[in-house]
């Protein structure tokens, strides 16, 4: 079976089980701050089985994409060395919440696996290992699947601690966990290696191809097991590795998948396809590249974006060992496409943008290793002994991106070595730190739990009653709230809407006779909690009270406002820019919107002018904004967008704007015309990361005021010129006219001086050896008149070497000069060396001229009598 029938029998199989087919969720985990990649098929399910979430359904099967490359689950260094490590690959799973439990779960993975409709594969060529102490797994896969004890495993406690073991899966150091029972192929005995749990265990003959976790306790944080009132399951396949099992081959890398992106890649780089290791690491690089640049990572130098950089970086280094010539990694997007666009079209329909991002990277690391070389260069020539040390390497690695084993290559040329323990310990350290700052990572057991959900009732009014049903003091459950106290109020339901989807929660207050508590914000928790943050600014609020809620009408329009315009300027960017604009986040308040988004270069001033025309166009229009309440399948038929970093449930709104113009998945509020927007106008672009561009606006009357207040500065430049409106570009064209004349003369000035200052400077130059020295300072002058007047001394001494230098705005400033009959044996580049380094700086350039600088102004004297002895050591 080819990999995209065993994908789809698996899901086909569980559907024909009662599971809801659930599409993969994205690369990125939706609002999870625990982790740095989806990297398992249970991710996207995690507030399920936490209880926090609860969906239509109770049985879910899916196909997840998932990249394991960097934070704790990372196998980076791994892939292409071994038979099964990948940056990236699929994970089958079924799931049950508070469903069914071990009975269920182990009949279904046997009967998929071994039935002749599925897979068929050898009952016997099947070993099953059970946690130690789960007899009821042990006797169900004995007395009822009928395995025999000779291939059954039971695994312990082996990784030192309680509960620590092969057998044993948990979410995290607290939290939902419990047994699992996993499934392995015997290769059989031409293959080397042992069962689980022997000495040989690491060999490739026995492969684990599934695993069932039983998620049956909670942890908390001293460790107690606590059981859950509704155990789950949740299941793992990997597609790569059960395909090679069908496939009868014992490498993923040689299972129908890979062997046409190895032929790919091959091509790409201009090599032979013999499976070298290198062209392994390009072939599974690419796919992680494209799911991640598709899913909305870019290249950058922090978080996701510099693990991606690292991949894509790393690809190109092994394309380069292969012969690559120029940038090639794009090139085999086209087969990925063909691949598996079928069964994750994000691939077809952002297969350009792809492309580019990985050219544009490629072209930027080409740049980085011509930079290393320079530096590397400059550090060798200061190096002492035969050994570079780790600090350089691990600079040159962890600053400018440049591959150790290429600075091994040019230590070897050189009869040089590497100190690597010394670059350990520098990765170590910066293991270290990173592990410090981490935020992936959380207790949760600490996460505020509320039973219930708020009932929203805002879209059709900003007034309401409410019951309190849990009140908070300083994160702990209290009964009541007095005047003067801060806390947290959840009603059963309420019109103030909670802060999501980039939008800031509202504020306004709570009433009820002699009580008020001042709302400033809104948030909620993940299980549907409206949590409303403020203070008691009169009476007491107790659990179960009736209290009416008021949403500060003033500020919600005006939040509405700048929402609705987001959406506008989200659909304008992508008609303008291009489809491959994607939203990177926002804010949404009464205020303002800010808007980031993917792309390469700034926005130009004729694009921001006509993003404003057609937003604006938009708004004089008038046309209704319709919303829509269906299922996620139908909007997505209708061409409805995702908004970044927001998880939907079965049944979503649907938000059309302009007859189409816009049409987004939103939860948030909204004006009910375009026209009631009023006006936009964008106040900034700039840059947030590599290939994030951000847009701030305004609308309505927020709008208005900074047109007013710029009219304003307007007219107060026109009055300093003593000008109008009407001549202010004329007026300010004779005044930058008149500087440029001043600066003008002002450089002739400085010219007339070096020269006069030149005049006297050749007379004081020494003879050392037959030669002319002169080193002189000369502070206040900069390095453009420097160089001038290095010109005219090397005319008036014919033959000489020459040394400038001086202070100006704190710093040193020096100027090198060799006449050309001197360049033979004395380097002007080699003495700006010596002189820069004893200002605590650098320098260099041409045997005949040269610059540089420093910061150690009161050793410029020391500095310049270095020329001297330069050229007494040197002629």
């Amino acid at each position: 079976m080819k990999s995209a029938e065993i994908r789809e029998a698996f899901l086909r199989f569980f559907e024909e089980k009662g599971h809801t087919r659930v599409a993969s969720s994205s690369l990125i985990p939706a609002n999870d701050p625990t982790l740095l990649f989806t990297n398992a098929g249970m991710n996207q399910f995690k507030d399920c089985f936490l209880g926090l979430e609860k969906r239509s359904y109770t049985r879910a099967t899916s196909s997840q994409k998932c990249v394991r490359a960097g934070g704790k689950h990372n196998d980076l260094e791994n892939v292409g060395y071994t038979a099964r490590h990948h940056t990236f690959f699929e994970m089958l799973g079924n799931f049950s919440f508070g469903d069914y439990f071990k009975r269920d779960a182990i009949h279904y993975a046997w009967e998929f696996l071994t039935a002749k409709k599925w897979l068929g594969l050898p009952q016997d060529k099947l070993w099953i290992t059970v946690y130690a102490n789960d007899d009821e797994a042990y006797d169900i896969w004995t007395k009822e699947v009928g395995v025999p004890a000779g291939r059954m495993i039971r695994i312990g406690d082996n990784k030192g601690a309680p509960y620590a073991s092969d057998n044993f899966w948990a979410m995290g150091d607290t939290g939902p966990c419990g047994p699992c029972t996993e499934i392995f192929y015997d290769h059989g005995a031409e293959i080397w290696g042992g069962p689980p749990g022997s000495p040989e265990e690491d060999g490739d003959r026995y492969i684990e191809i599934w695993n069932n976790v039983f998620m049956q306790f909670n942890r908390t944080a001293d460790g107690e097991m606590q059981p859950l009132p509704a155990p789950s399951v949740d299941t793992g396949m990997g597609l790569e590795r059960i395909s090679a099992v069908l496939q009868h081959v014992h490498a993923n890398y040689e299972i129908d998948l890979f062997q046409n992106l190895l032929k790919a890649s091959a091509v790409a780089i201009g090599c032979a396809n013999d499976g070298a290791p290198s062209l392994k690491v390009v072939a599974d690089h690419i796919r992680s590249c494209s799911f991640l640049i598709a899913d909305g990572v870019l290249p950058s130098n922090e978080g996701r974006g510099y693990v991606l950089r690292r991949i894509i970086r790393r690809a190109c280094r092994h394309g380069n060992k292969l012969g690559a010539k120029g940038a090639f990694f794009y090139k085999i997007v086209t087969a990925l496409v063909a691949e598996m666009g079928d069964a994750y079209s994000e691939l077809q329909q952002q297969q350009a943008h792809i492309q580019r991002v990985l050219l544009n990277e490629e072209e930027q690391f080409a740049k980085t290793l011509e930079q290393g070389l320079r530096i590397l260069e400059q550090d060798l020539v200061q190096l002492q002994g035969s050994v570079i040390p780790g600090d350089v390497i691990f600079k040159l690695y962890d600053t400018y991106g440049f591959p150790v084993d290429l600075t091994n290559d040019i230590a070897r040329e050189r009869n040089l070595t590497l100190d690597e323990p010394g670059f350990e310990r520098e990765m170590e350290a910066q293991r270290e730190r990173a592990r410090s700052a981490s935020v992936f990572g959380m207790d949760y057991n600490s996460l505020v739990k509320v039973e219930g959900e708020t009932r929203f009732t805002g879209y059709a009014d900003t007034r309401g009653t409410g019951t309190i049903l849990v009140l908070f003091k300083d994160g702990l459950n209290v009964e009541r709230l007095q005047a003067g106290e801060s806390g947290v109020v959840v009603l059963d339901q309420t019109p103030f809407y909670a802060e999501s989807g980039g939008q800031a929660g509202d504020s306004g207050y709570l009433r009820a006779p002699g009580s008020c508590f001042d709302v400033g914000d809104t948030s909620k928790t993940a299980g549907g909690a409206f949590l409303h943050h403020g203070s008691v600014a009169s009476g007491c609020l107790e659990i179960g009270a009736s209290i009416e809620a008021i949403v500060d009408d003033s500020v919600r329009q005006a939040t509405a406002l700048h929402h609705s315009a987001t959406h506008l300027l989200h659909a304008a960017l992508r008609r303008i820019l291009g489809e491959h604009v994607q939203q990177k986040g926002s804010l949404v308040n009464s205020q303002r919107l800010r808007f980031d988004f993917s792309h390469f270069e700034a926005v130009s001033p004729a694009q921001i002018q006509a993003l404003e025309d057609m937003v604006n166009e938009q708004i004089r229009q008038n046309s209704p904004v319709e919303i829509e309440q269906t299922d996620i399948d139908t909007a997505k038929a209708k061409g409805a967008m995702a908004l970044f970093g927001e998880k939907y449930g079965e049944c979503v709104r649907v938000l059309t704007m302009g007859s189409g113009f816009s049409v987004e998945l939103c939860g948030g509020t909204h004006v009910q015309r375009t026209g009631d927007i009023g006006l936009f106008k964008i106040v900034s672009e700039s840059g947030v990361a590599s290939g994030i561009r951000r847009i701030e606006a305004v609308t309505g009357a927020v709008a208005l005021a900074y047109l007013n207040q710029a009219e304003q500065q307007l007219k107060d430049v026109a009055a300093l010129l003593k000008g109008s409106r009407e001549n202010l570009l004329d007026k300010l064209s004779i005044v930058l006219e008149r500087n440029r004349q001043l600066e003008k003369e002002l450089e002739q000035l400085k010219a007339k001086a070096a020269s006069a200052a030149g005049n006297d400077l050749a007379g004081s130059a020494v003879d050392i050896k037959g030669i002319k020295v002169l080193a002189s300072r000369l502070d206040g002058l900069d390095g453009k008149a420097m160089l001038a007047m290095v010109d005219q001394l090397k005319n008036k001494l014919g033959s000489a070497v020459i040394l400038l230098g001086g202070a100006l705005d704190g710093k040193v400033i020096l100027v090198a000069g060799v006449t050309q009959d001197l360049t033979g044996k004395l380097k002007a580049g080699d003495l700006m060396k010596q002189a820069a380094a004893a200002v605590g700086g650098k320098g260099g350039g041409r045997p005949d001229m040269a610059q540089g600088g420093g910061s150690e102004v009161d050793r410029l004297d020391e500095s310049l009598a270095l020329a001297i002895s330069f050229v007494e050591s040197k002629a």
